[in-house]
Protein backbone atom coordinates (compact mmCIF):
# COMPACT_ATOMS: atom_id res chain seq x y z
CA UNK A 1 0.00 0.00 0.00
CA UNK A 2 2.87 2.39 0.78
CA UNK A 3 4.19 1.86 -2.76
CA UNK A 4 0.88 2.96 -4.27
CA UNK A 5 0.77 6.44 -2.74
CA UNK A 6 2.62 9.67 -3.37
CA UNK A 7 4.46 11.63 -0.71
CA UNK A 8 4.96 15.39 -0.32
CA UNK A 9 8.38 16.56 -1.46
CA UNK A 10 9.34 19.81 -3.17
CA UNK A 11 10.60 19.87 -6.75
CA UNK A 12 13.38 22.31 -5.82
CA UNK A 13 14.44 20.75 -2.51
CA UNK A 14 18.16 20.65 -1.77
CA UNK A 15 18.61 18.69 1.43
CA UNK A 16 21.74 18.21 3.53
CA UNK A 17 23.90 16.38 0.99
CA UNK A 18 24.75 13.89 3.74
CA UNK A 19 23.71 10.26 3.45
CA UNK A 20 22.71 7.52 5.84
CA UNK A 21 23.04 3.89 4.84
CA UNK A 22 19.79 1.97 5.25
CA UNK A 23 20.71 -0.79 7.69
CA UNK A 24 20.12 -4.43 6.90
CA UNK A 25 21.04 -7.27 4.60
CA UNK A 26 19.00 -8.92 1.85
CA UNK A 27 20.61 -12.07 0.50
CA UNK A 28 20.86 -12.50 -3.24
CA UNK A 29 18.12 -14.99 -4.09
CA UNK A 30 19.46 -16.22 -7.43
CA UNK A 31 22.42 -18.09 -8.79
CA UNK A 32 23.56 -15.75 -11.58
CA UNK A 33 26.31 -13.15 -11.47
CA UNK A 34 26.00 -11.51 -8.05
CA UNK A 35 25.96 -7.75 -7.65
CA UNK A 36 26.29 -6.34 -4.16
CA UNK A 37 24.73 -2.93 -3.61
CA UNK A 38 24.15 -0.55 -0.72
CA UNK A 39 21.17 1.73 -0.26
CA UNK A 40 21.78 5.27 0.98
CA UNK A 41 19.16 7.92 1.71
CA UNK A 42 19.86 11.60 2.06
CA UNK A 43 19.29 13.04 5.52
CA UNK A 44 16.29 15.33 5.88
CA UNK A 45 14.03 13.93 3.14
CA UNK A 46 11.34 12.58 5.44
CA UNK A 47 10.94 9.48 3.25
CA UNK A 48 10.94 5.85 4.37
CA UNK A 49 14.41 4.42 3.71
CA UNK A 50 13.36 0.87 4.63
CA UNK A 51 10.51 1.01 2.11
CA UNK A 52 12.90 2.27 -0.56
CA UNK A 53 15.44 -0.48 0.22
CA UNK A 54 12.74 -3.16 0.10
CA UNK A 55 11.46 -1.82 -3.23
CA UNK A 56 14.97 -1.90 -4.70
CA UNK A 57 15.61 -5.49 -3.60
CA UNK A 58 12.25 -6.79 -4.81
CA UNK A 59 12.42 -4.90 -8.09
CA UNK A 60 15.95 -5.91 -9.05
CA UNK A 61 15.35 -9.57 -8.22
CA UNK A 62 11.96 -9.80 -9.91
CA UNK A 63 11.88 -12.28 -12.82
CA UNK A 64 10.97 -9.39 -15.14
CA UNK A 65 14.04 -7.39 -14.11
CA UNK A 66 17.80 -7.65 -14.72
CA UNK A 67 18.03 -11.03 -13.01
CA UNK A 68 15.62 -12.71 -15.42
CA UNK A 69 16.53 -16.22 -16.46
CA UNK A 70 19.02 -16.54 -13.61
CA UNK A 71 21.57 -14.29 -15.34
CA UNK A 72 22.08 -11.93 -12.39
CA UNK A 73 21.19 -11.67 -8.74
CA UNK A 74 21.32 -8.68 -6.42
CA UNK A 75 22.29 -8.59 -2.76
CA UNK A 76 21.80 -5.60 -0.47
CA UNK A 77 24.54 -4.95 2.05
CA UNK A 78 25.00 -2.19 4.59
CA UNK A 79 28.69 -2.78 5.29
CA UNK A 80 31.57 -3.92 3.16
CA UNK A 81 32.37 -2.96 -0.42
CA UNK A 82 29.39 -2.69 -2.79
CA UNK A 83 29.51 -2.84 -6.57
CA UNK A 84 27.32 0.27 -6.57
CA UNK A 85 25.24 2.43 -4.23
CA UNK A 86 21.59 3.21 -4.95
CA UNK A 87 20.99 6.63 -3.46
CA UNK A 88 17.66 8.34 -2.78
CA UNK A 89 18.40 12.07 -2.75
CA UNK A 90 16.77 15.48 -3.08
CA UNK A 91 16.60 17.08 -6.54
CA UNK A 92 19.43 19.47 -5.65
CA UNK A 93 21.74 16.75 -4.38
CA UNK A 94 20.84 14.48 -7.31
CA UNK A 95 21.84 17.29 -9.68
CA UNK A 96 25.17 17.74 -7.90
CA UNK A 97 26.06 14.05 -8.10
CA UNK A 98 24.85 13.62 -11.68
CA UNK A 99 26.90 16.64 -12.76
CA UNK A 100 30.02 14.76 -11.59
CA UNK A 101 29.34 12.48 -14.58
CA UNK A 102 28.51 15.30 -16.98
CA UNK A 103 24.74 14.84 -16.69
CA UNK A 104 22.18 17.61 -16.21
CA UNK A 105 19.11 16.43 -14.30
CA UNK A 106 17.74 19.86 -13.46
CA UNK A 107 15.46 20.52 -16.44
CA UNK A 108 13.06 17.62 -15.91
CA UNK A 109 14.08 16.65 -12.35
CA UNK A 110 15.23 13.21 -13.44
CA UNK A 111 17.46 10.55 -11.91
CA UNK A 112 20.77 9.25 -13.27
CA UNK A 113 23.51 6.69 -13.05
CA UNK A 114 26.44 8.87 -12.00
CA UNK A 115 28.87 6.53 -13.77
CA UNK A 116 31.97 8.49 -12.72
CA UNK A 117 31.03 7.71 -9.10
CA UNK A 118 29.66 4.64 -7.36
CA UNK A 119 26.20 6.17 -7.06
CA UNK A 120 23.00 5.41 -8.93
CA UNK A 121 21.01 8.53 -8.07
CA UNK A 122 17.24 8.29 -7.61
CA UNK A 123 15.66 11.73 -7.49
CA UNK A 124 13.49 11.78 -4.36
CA UNK A 125 11.03 14.20 -5.98
CA UNK A 126 10.32 11.67 -8.72
CA UNK A 127 10.23 8.82 -6.21
CA UNK A 128 7.74 10.72 -4.06
CA UNK A 129 5.58 12.31 -6.78
CA UNK A 130 5.96 10.10 -9.87
CA UNK A 131 5.65 11.43 -13.41
CA UNK A 132 2.88 12.64 -15.70
CA UNK A 133 3.67 9.81 -18.13
CA UNK A 134 2.74 7.16 -15.54
CA UNK A 135 -0.18 9.06 -14.03
CA UNK A 136 -1.47 7.33 -10.88
CA UNK A 137 0.54 4.13 -11.51
CA UNK A 138 3.12 5.20 -8.93
CA UNK A 139 4.17 1.67 -7.91
CA UNK A 140 4.88 0.73 -11.53
CA UNK A 141 6.72 4.02 -12.04
CA UNK A 142 8.98 3.36 -9.05
CA UNK A 143 9.85 -0.09 -10.38
CA UNK A 144 10.69 1.41 -13.78
CA UNK A 145 12.79 4.12 -12.13
CA UNK A 146 14.93 1.57 -10.28
CA UNK A 147 15.26 -0.73 -13.30
CA UNK A 148 16.05 2.13 -15.66
CA UNK A 149 18.91 3.64 -13.68
CA UNK A 150 20.41 0.30 -12.61
CA UNK A 151 20.20 -0.74 -16.27
CA UNK A 152 22.54 2.13 -17.10
CA UNK A 153 24.89 0.94 -14.34
CA UNK A 154 24.87 -2.51 -15.96
CA UNK A 155 25.93 -0.94 -19.25
CA UNK A 156 22.63 -0.59 -21.09
CA UNK A 157 21.68 2.49 -23.07
CA UNK A 158 18.19 3.72 -23.93
CA UNK A 159 16.25 1.41 -26.23
CA UNK A 160 13.12 2.25 -28.17
CA UNK A 161 10.44 -0.43 -27.93
CA UNK A 162 8.02 -1.08 -30.79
Amino acid sequence: QKMDRTYPLGATLKASGKFDTVPGFDKAPGTGQKYRYRVDIEQGLGLDGALFAEAVQKTLNDDRSWGHGGTRTFERISSGKPDFVITLASPGTTATWCAKSGLDTTEDNVSCDSAATQRVMINAYRWAQGSKTYGDKIHMYRQMLINHEVGHRLGHNHVTCE
